[in-house]
């Protein structure tokens, strides 16, 4: 299967050493594309909750996989979060391709970028980190609740469901936390001239425009390998959420994005061999039309 080339990818919250990673997901989809740059936005290895009793092979075929696209040319960005926090003490550290750092700070064709897992926001980690450490035991524990769950759901023939996102979205204090998160990053990301701001941390994907009265900039949030399946996507000057779930190997621009598109570069971004014929046709038949 070919490889979608794209100039940047951002994934985040992967949280290897735990029942809840996908792993197995994970790769199919770092199988999946060919990225001058991978970023790796906290929370890869889960050092909180690491254990020696479960580290499945699966897991380290992750890493395998991230070392062995760095040795093929990708340059890899391990931005270091809460989980993964004793990588801190290695930032600035470089093995070719493969670099450790703090935050990252990019220039995408003409804008800045600017890349950081977002526990600095978190004040519970700040302040309490016991209690944080806690809350990611207790995580884990829902996670497999949920595991168990949608195991039995699928026998009954019924769709999965996300307890966690469940609590997230009706509980009020996740919610303010969530808002106050993205604003706070986004408004500083406004003070510092940075038009893009792109955190992990939340489990939250999201792709949003934030203004104030000093500017704008666009708000990113990769979400994580646990529940939402997610990573971010940058190629042609635009951004995309990349959903495992609904997305599986599809293109980079399977929608209306299609339409605005030169069309030598949408014969450059078909490279997937599933890639629906029809809707090949269809784009390709409007361009001509609109030609005429």
């Amino acid at each position: 299967m070919k490889k979608r080339k794209i100039e940047l990818a951002v994934i985040s919250d992967v949280h290897l050493g735990t029942y809840g990673c996908h792993a197995d997901e994970l790769i199919v989809y770092l199988n999946s594309i060919q990225p001058k740059k991978l970023i790796l936005n906290g929370d890869i290895i889960d050092i909180w909750q690491f254990s020696k009793r479960y580290f499945p092979a699966s897991h380290l075929k992750v890493l395998k996989k991230i070392i062995g696209m760095a040795s093929k040319g990708t340059e890899v960005h391990y931005i270091t979060g809460n989980h993964d926090e004793m990588l801190r003490k290695f930032s600035d550290t470089s093995m070719g391709n493969f670099k450790i750092t703090n935050k990252l700070v990019l220039n995408l064709d003409g804008k800045k970028a600017w890349i950081f897992h977002g526990d600095v926001f978190d004040v519970s980690i700040q302040n309490a980190k016991w209690l944080a450490k806690l809350g990611g035991y207790g995580y884990d524990i829902l996670i497999l609740i949920n595991s168990f769950v949608n195991w039995c759901l699928a026998k009954m023939g019924r769709e999965r469901y996300s307890l966690s996102k469940r609590i997230k979205n009706s509980v009020k204090g996740a919610i303010k936390y969530i808002n106050n998160f993205e604003k706070t990053a986004a408004d500083l990301a406004i003070e510092n001239d940075y038009d893009y701001v792109i955190c992990g941390h939340i489990h939250q994907p999201k792709k949003e425009r934030y203004e104030n009265k000093h500017g704008s900039c666009l708000y990113l949030n990769s979400g994580d390998w646990v529940e939402n399946l997610t990573a971010l996507e940058y190629s042609f000057k635009r951004w995309r959420i990349y959903h495992y779930n609904q997305d599986k190997l599809s293109p980079f621009f399977v929608d209306e994005d299609l339409k605005e598109m030169d069309l030598n570069e949408l014969i450059a971004s078909i490279t997937d061999k599933g890639l629906d014929i029809e809707t090949i046709a269809e784009v390709i038949e409007e361009k001509k039309t609109k030609k005429s």
